[in-house]
């Protein structure tokens, strides 16, 4: 029976966007690229409300109540605008088709910007946390339901993000800009 921990849902939904990332830099045509692009898109929109509403909010409150809330807000603070920045470009993603103009930087801006906040969970914040008051196996089970409801609805709820983009379009982005020096 796999481990329910909560960590090691997080790390494992970490090794397959990797690997989501390396396929799209390996493939070679729009349609299997757009496929990825979509599957890893879906993932990280779990991965990212799985963390908001259960994971960081538990942490918090325990690195809180542990050390003090000024010594926690900056590491779960850039965590958290860590996953705005990601959220914005998946919105935008959202909106785009495989061969629009900035399609794949877009997307391999996205992953550049995952695998630095990767890096940096695993290497400062699960660390932090593992030292605290914390049952992560009830914790990771909590998880993992939130997680199984997600996968089955036919349409994650939007973020924020992906209202503003939508409300106001991505007019501003490079890719739209470029068009009008074209």
């Amino acid at each position: 029976m796999p481990s329910t921990d909560a960590i090691s849902l997080l790390k494992a939904d970490h090794r397959l966007v990797k690997d989501l990332f390396r396929q799209f830099e390996k493939a070679d045509n729009k349609r299997d690229k757009a496929k990825i692009v979509k599957e890893a898109v879906t993932e990280l929109k779990i991965h990212t409300v799985i963390e908001e509403e259960i994971f960081y909010p538990v942490v918090r409150k325990a690195l809180n109540k542990a050390i003090g809330k000024k010594d926690t807000t900056e590491m779960m603070d850039e965590a958290d605008e860590e996953h705005h920045v990601a959220k914005l470009l998946i919105a935008e993603l959202d909106t785009m088709q495989a061969g629009d103009d900035h399609w794949e930087a877009k997307f391999t801006v996205l992953s550049e910007n995952i695998l630095h906040h990767v890096k940096e969970e695993e290497g400062e914040m699960f660390p932090e946390a593992r030292k605290l008051d914390i049952d992560y196996d009830a914790l990771g089970a909590e998880m993992a339901a939130r997680k199984d409801a997600l996968k089955a609805m036919a349409a994650l709820p939007p973020f924020a993000e992906q209202d503003l983009i939508a409300k106001g379009g991505i007019a501003d982005s490079p890719a739209e800009n470029a068009k009008t020096f074209a």
